[in-house]
């Protein structure tokens, strides 16, 4: 019976990571439950309708319509599931600190189903969730077991799978990416494995949940190393008049030694600008100094302020200050051609402009209005302005956060007065009648 094929899951956590999950697992002939505390999320899957950009509704509505996908917010309908994967946040709470209230709610909330209906057939929880190292063998095993009265191992199997999604990328899928993943136990790796081979083309086991949980981390914290350092020569390189990005170019000539990563405003989305703090606390919790991580770290988070440098500099040079003028944010997505606003760097430069007195307005024609984020929750519900001569010509600076490629950057440079850009977004545009500066 243990070596049974998994018919009916529960997939906790329909966002960017989860609901992509629920479309795989289903077109792989698994029936998904799709468990969330939103009630309008729950709604819109069962109505056939998708909230995420670059899902189709299309594919919702087919795999509802079917009996594949069904959304609930009843824990209850984990009752008649195999196994429960955990896709919900893990954010950094003020003090930049981890924040698993989510993992440890949804272990609460699961726990009490997680009893098998079939003697012989143990149910599978799976993490997904980016986390520190231990939090799936003792603090959600902790939760779960102090909650069932059952033990980790011996009545239900506990692994760790971590998320590698990437919204927007057309060259990879949730199908053909590697999924890497521990058990606590052997037989747990073992059901993971089966599990996640009925969905994904490549399966890479490890020894434990733990070194699962350090891969994820090294995955992203390797990516905002890299980017400080980049952060950090473009300063410097401004400073000697030379452009960084045309260094990059010709250092990507060499065919080994050497990998791009490119500058920018700040870090974006969800496991960059937070998965390197994971670390750091826990190793700090074993008395390790990640001094290397945590530089990388400060570099990056000042990099907004230098943006705020470089906008007050080119509007010095226009006869203007920063108090009372009016500032157009271009691109409010933390990345190119997606909806996606988490951890963007564009909110922080909003409300930095905001706080010198500036008016801010942003353009994005991904985001038509701000949606509800726990950091910025007064931004909620501004609209994007709109495209067209008129609108732009009335801001004394556009700063370029986002470069989506919809956007006409030849309108752009014919329209504003005044370009900050942080993308290299207005490469290559020849006699712009704007002022163009780089940041």
């Amino acid at each position: 019976m243990e070596g049974k094929a998994f018919k009916k899951i529960a997939i906790v956590g329909l966002g960017y990571v989860g609901l992509p999950l629920c479309i795989r697992f289903c077109e792989s002939g698994v029936t998904v439950v799709g468990l969330d505390v939103d009630k309008e999320k729950v709604d819109s899957i069962n109505e056939g309708n998708s909230y995420i950009k670059h899902i189709e509704s299309s594919q919702i509505e087919k795999l509802t319509s079917i009996g594949s996908l069904f959304a609930s917010t009843r824990f209850e309908e984990i009752k008649s599931c195999e196994a429960v994967l955990i896709c919900v946040p893990t954010p950094l709470g003020q003090h930049r600190e981890p924040d698993i209230s989510f993992v440890l709610k949804t272990g609460v909330a699961i726990a009490p189903y997680l009893k098998a209906e079939v003697k012989a057939s143990k149910k599978l929880v799976v993490l997904v969730s980016t986390t520190y190292p231990g939090t799936t063998d003792e603090d959600l095993r902790d939760v779960l077991e102090s909650n069932s009265g059952l033990k980790a191992g011996e009545h239900f199997h506990l692994a760790y799978s971590p998320e590698r999604e990437d919204p927007g990328r057309t060259d990879h899928s949730v199908k053909s990416i590697p999924k890497v993943m521990g058990g606590f136990t052997p037989e747990c790796l073992k059901r993971c494995v089966d599990l996640y081979s009925i969905a994904i083309d490549h399966v890479c086991p490890v020894t434990s949940t733990r070194v699962a949980e350090a891969t994820k981390l090294t995955e992203n914290i390797f990516r905002c190393v890299n980017i400080a350092l980049v952060n950090e020569l473009k300063v410097v390189y401004e400073k000697m008049g030379i452009n960084v990005w045309e260094v990059i170019e010709a250092a990507s000539t060499k065919p080994f030694g050497f990998m791009p990563f490119y500058p920018g405003p700040g870090l974006g989305g969800h496991c960059i600008p937070i998965d390197p703090f994971y670390l750091t606390w826990k190793a700090h919790e074993v008395g390790v100094k990640t001094r290397f991580i945590e530089l990388a770290g400060e570099v990056n988070q000042s990099m907004p302020e230098h943006v705020i440098a470089v906008v007050i500099k080119a509007l010095n040079a226009a006869k203007k200050s920063l108090r009372s003028s009016q500032i157009l944010i271009l691109g409010l997505a933390y990345k190119p051609n997606v909806d996606d606003t988490r951890e963007s760097p564009s909110f922080e430069l909003i409300q930095l402009l905001a706080k010198e007195g500036a008016e801010v307005d942003y353009y994005d024609p991904h985001i038509h209005s701000i949606p509800k984020i726990r950091k910025y929750q007064e931004l909620a519900g501004k609209k994007s302005a709109d495209w067209n001569e008129e609108t732009v010509q009335k801001y004394d600076l556009v700063l370029i956060s986002t470069a989506h490629d919809s956007v006409n950057y030849i309108e752009l440079s014919n329209w504003a007065k005044v370009i900050v850009d942080t993308r290299n977004a207005m490469n290559g545009i020849e006699d712009p009648k704007a002022k163009i500066y780089r940041a």
